[in-house]
C-alpha cells in the first residue's frame, strides 16, 4: 500500500529530490554543464545591460556572445576557477561595451580626405597643351593665391574689391598677387 504524504512534504521531498539528481548527475549528458545554466538564467539581463550602454540591440548581443564565449574558453564548461560568475559577467560585458563605445567614437571621428576636383574628360579634350600646363601650375597653389589671381584676372576686380570679397587688407592682395605670379613664371618658365 502507497502512504500520502501532506502536500507540503510532498513538494520539499521532491526538491530534495530534483536536487540530489542535479547534483549527482553534473557532467553527465543529460544534465547540461554550469555555463549553460549560467547562459540561460543570465544572458537576457547580460543583454539589457550592454544596450543600456552601447544603446544598439546587435551590437549588445554580440558583447553578450563574446564575454560568455571569452568565460568558456578560460575556464571551461563546469566554472570551477570562476568564484562570482555573475560579477565575471558584469565586468566583462561593462568593459567590451566600453570599448565598442570607444572603436564607435573613433570611427565617427574620421573624416575621409576630401574627393578631388577632377574635370570631365570633355573639356580635358578641348584644351590645348599650354591650357592644361597653365591648370596645373595653378593647381600647385594655394587656395587664397588662385581666388587672388581668378578674382583680379578672369573677374577683373580691382585690389580694394578683392580685399573686400575676401576679407583681407589691400597690402595682402598685392603680395599674395605678386608671390602667386611668381611661382607660375618660374613653373611655366619661357612658355
Amino acid at each position: 500500500m502507497i502512504s500520502v504524504l501532506p502536500f507540503p512534504s510532498l513538494l520539499a521531498w521532491l526538491r530534495g529530490v530534483s536536487a540530489g539528481v542535479r547534483a549527482a548527475g553534473r557532467g553527465t549528458p543529460e544534465t547540461p554543464p554550469a555555463i549553460n545554466e549560467l547562459y540561460h538564467s543570465r544572458r537576457l539581463s547580460m543583454v539589457r545591460l550592454a544596450v543600456l550602454m552601447v544603446d544598439d540591440l546587435s551590437t549588445a548581443e554580440d558583447i553578450v556572445q563574446d564575454v560568455f564565449t571569452a568565460l568558456y574558453r578560460r575556464h571551461g564548461a563546469d566554472l570551477r576557477g570562476v568564484t562570482d560568475p555573475n560579477a565575471y559577467l558584469i565586468t566583462g560585458v561593462t568593459n567590451a561595451a566600453r570599448s565598442a563605445l570607444r572603436r564607435r567614437r573613433t570611427a565617427r571621428a574620421y573624416l575621409p580626405p576630401p574627393p578631388e576636383n577632377v574635370p570631365a574628360a570633355e573639356d580635358e579634350a578641348l584644351l590645348g597643351v599650354g591650357d592644361r600646363e597653365m591648370l596645373g601650375a595653378l593647381r600647385g597653389l594655394t587656395a587664397r593665391q588662385r581666388q587672388v589671381l581668378v578674382l583680379r584676372y578672369w573677374s577683373e576686380l580691382s585690389e580694394e574689391e578683392i580685399a573686400d570679397t575676401l576679407r583681407v587688407s589691400r597690402g595682402t592682395v598685392k603680395s599674395t598677387a605678386h608671390r602667386a605670379l611668381s611661382i607660375l613664371r618660374a613653373r611655366m618658365g619661357d612658355r
